[in-house]
């Protein structure tokens, strides 16, 4: 009905009054716009334009009070308690040709313009909120909004909720951006330390700047791009990374481009000829032979064969366990890896380790299993850093990847509280309310907590600090996640010397990461800033992961430094301990206070067990982080986390529309799902 002669209209938001469009099986937000008062209950239906009866109607889409009317009071956020926008889930047998109906009671109050229903279709992408999944590309929107009470997913909620974001690393971060992009500006990040990033750590040695390029990476230092066939020249771009560089370019416009914001890419270098060999033979100067000489050289070559008990045996199931493991291929996770993580979940990747499928489902001895991969390999067969290690082509952020955090700054900086140390969560049914407990530095013996309210709370700190909060009573899947969630633990060590001599050796070494066999070093990655440059220069002179770091993680610093300053001079000669500055930065993460380890890593069973929980919101609370996302150990990981958890927090407020201009802005542009 026309609006002069109807006391109340209602309208498809953003749509043209003669042009509803619906889409059947799909999930839409209507608004209703009053043009009287209205008082007492409201209920909306569709069905044919001519219905004078709400009993005459295909179907309802949901029902509230409004008004003045008692049972409106848990509106009353919305203006005069009347909410404007609905969530409508029009159903698969819909049929073509009817209005929306407002119906006081069972008075006719308002009519639509025509709707017109199309069949649900699968587009060139999809947006991610109508098609999230657990195993494929996340989870159902629609589905998960059925599981609802219908009258918590008929009303969506206004913007003016509190929102309490816990954690300012890039999920915290990003969940911050995205919530300001759709109009959500009523949000805290609470971060325990006194800077942002978490563990994106760029450590500036001797106090220089960026600009000076005296850094190096005390976290994650590079972004795969493509991977190039030599033998086809075909290049195969890796997919899930560009969120990184539309990131960039996102912060880079919103800071209007200022340099002291900027946030560009320079080329990674991730091999190159004369990095160190993991090898135990040496030159005839006692250096470590370069990766070149190693392939060339036999004689700087080990004997594998000689450390095998049986060495036939040995690659026979190497080749086994490749044939089982290779079912989900290179380019499949390169270009969709949502779909290939679901592939592998049928394909059971997740069931097995290396060890496992060896000894479990091949029946080999455990010598032989061991001598392949040992026992203590528990990480499912999920080889999506196979993939990523695969690439020729890298890049890394140009003056460090603090830049990226930092980037942030402008738009997070006056709304993080720092130095507030989150110890617990606590919800009340009655306010819908979770209260944040947490303790600064100077009063960790208080006996109570100090306190604030949020309306939805967004955990973005990793479940190894997690799991010493107390918590709501969250459901036992999510709760045996936060407590049981395994991570690792890795070390670096960064030290400065007076200048780059490392590419004035006789085999001058130009970036790249290498390896020796010396016990407790394990990678050493050489800047690929400043090629050829004067001035001092900074090695990654030790990067560790798994147990190595725990045991080097024992040492006290001074140990540990020292320790991998003596492999330096044994790797490149007297020359590095000749030119040691004595400046470094070391981080064992494991033993970090605010993070508790590396990245997660999950064992056999966890993800695909734990995966699904992530994905409900319960009492208000939706946790990201790289976690919870599909794969983990990188940014990207981290931030899409974040494009998933805060689309699950707007689905589960009813903003449909505001989930949908999310997914469809970061998630189309660079992935088809």
């Amino acid at each position: 009905m026309d609006g002069r002669k109807q006391p109340h209209s209602i309208r498809q938001q953003r749509l043209h009054s003669n042009d509803i469009t619906a889409e059947a099986g799909g999930l839409h937000n209507i608004q209703v716009s009053y043009n009287a008062p209205l008082n007492g209950e409201l209920s909306i239906h569709y069905g044919s334009c001519d219905v004078v009866s709400s009993a005459d109607c295909h179907h309802e889409l949901g029902r509230t009070h409004v008004g003045n009317h008692p049972l409106a009071k848990r509106r009353a956020a919305h203006a005069e308690s009347r909410p404007r926008r609905f969530v409508w889930l029009p159903p698969s047998d819909i049929t073509t040709g009817g209005c929306l109906h407002a119906f006081s009671g069972e008075t006719l109050v308002g009519r639509s313009a025509p709707v017109t229903v199309k069949s649900r279709k699968q587009r060139r992408w999809t947006a991610a909120a109508d098609i999230m999944e657990a195993e494929g590309p996340w989870f159902d929107g629609v589905e998960y909004l059925k599981e609802k009470e219908p009258s918590d997913v008929f009303v969506a909620q206004t913007k003016a909720q509190t929102i309490g974001i816990i954690g300012g690393g890039m999920s915290g971060l990003m969940t911050s951006h995205l919530l300001d992009s759709v109009g959500f500006h009523d949000w805290k990040i609470v971060e325990a330390s006194g800077r942002i990033g978490g563990r994106v750590h760029t450590a500036y040695l001797n106090g220089t700047r960026p600009d000076q390029y005296q850094y190096q990476e005390m976290g994650p230092m590079r972004f795969p791009v493509s991977i190039t066939y030599p033998e086809t020249n075909e290049a195969l771009e890796i997919k899930d990374h560009r969120m990184v560089f539309q990131l960039a370019e996102v912060l880079n416009e919103q800071n209007k481009h200022d340099p002291d914001y900027a946030v560009n890419f320079i080329k990674w270098i991730q091999s190159s000829a004369n990095a160190p060999a993991s090898t135990s033979k040496r030159r005839p100067d006692g250096t470590v032979p370069g990766v070149t000489e190693y392939a060339e050289k036999p004689r700087y070559q080990d004997n594998a064969n000689l450390t095998y008990s049986n060495a036939t045996a040995v690659y026979e199931a190497e080749d086994a366990y490749s044939e089982w493991s290779s079912k989900v291929s290179t380019a499949e996770m390169a270009h969709n890896i949502y779909r290939a993580h679901k592939k592998a979940v049928d394909e059971g990747l997740f069931d097995f380790s290396e060890a496992g499928y060896l000894n479990y489902v091949l029946k080999l001895n455990k010598n032989i299993t061991d001598q392949v991969d040992s026992f203590l390999d528990n990480s499912p067969s999920w080889g999506y850093e196979n993939t990523y290690f695969s690439a020729t082509e890298w890049k890394t952020i140009d003056m460090g990847l603090t830049r990226l955090p930092a980037a942030f700054g402008p738009q997070v900086i006056n709304r993080t509280i720092f130095d507030t140390t989150v110890q617990g969560m606590s919800w009340n049914e009655n306010t819908e309310k979770m209260t944040i407990e947490y303790r600064n530095q100077d009063d960790l013996f208080a006996t109570s907590p100090q306190t604030m309210d949020f309306d939805y709370t967004v955990v973005a700190a990793p479940f190894s600090r997690v799991r010493l909060w107390r918590l709501p009573d969250y459901s036992s899947l999510l709760t045996r996640a936060i407590t049981n969630l395994n991570y690792d633990q890795s070390c670096k060590v960064a030290l400065m010397y007076k200048s780059r001599f490392w590419e004035h050796l006789e085999h001058p070494i130009y970036g790249g990461c290498g390896s020796t066999d010396i016990p407790g070093i394990g990678s050493i990655c050489y800047p690929s800033y400043e090629i050829n440059s004067t001035g001092p220069g900074v090695l990654l002179a030790s990067y560790v992961s798994t147990t190595p770091a725990r045991s080097v993680g024992a040492l006290t610093e001074e140990q540990h430094v020292a320790m991998v300053q003596r492999a330096m001079v044994e790797v490149h000669g007297d020359i590095a301990q000749d030119e040691f500055t004595g400046q470094y930065d070391r981080i064992c993460w494991e033993f970090n206070e605010y993070q508790a380890g590396a990245w997660c890593a999950p064992v056999v069973g966890q993800q695909d067990l734990y995966l699904p929980s992530y994905f409900h919101t319960e009492k208000h609370t939706v946790f990201v982080g790289e976690h919870t996302s599909y794969t983990h150990a990188w940014i990207w990981s981290a931030l899409e986390s974040a494009v998933r958890g805060t689309t699950q927090l707007l689905l589960d407020m009813g903003l449909v529309d505001e989930a949908k201009q999310i997914t469809e802005f970061w998630m189309a542009r660079w992935i088809n799902v």
